[in-house]
């Protein structure tokens, strides 16, 4: 996946993620809900965190293209 490609895959997380929270879907499904935006934060942090391996493999002389996602819990795990 290149640049162009993952900055459209967050695009698409963002409407997602912006249409569920402005939902007015029956209450009922709230727990519902809460689980499908956990798992679009978890992608959406996925994605910034491949454009940064990329960024960094750029500046390393590298190819970008060797970036790979990392799996959830290794990019859940960061410190802020």
């Amino acid at each position: 996946m290149d640049d162009q490609q993952i900055h459209h895959k967050i695009a698409e997380l963002v409407k997602t993620e912006q249409d569920l929270r402005d939902s007015t879907a029956d209450q009922t499904k709230l727990p519902e809900r809460a689980a499908q935006l956990q798992k679009i934060e978890v992608q959406l942090d996925q994605c910034w965190d491949l454009l940064r391996q990329r960024q960094a493999k750029i500046h390393a002389g590298e190819s970008p293209d060797n970036a790979q996602v990392r799996p959830a819990s290794e990019v859940e795990g960061y410190r802020q």
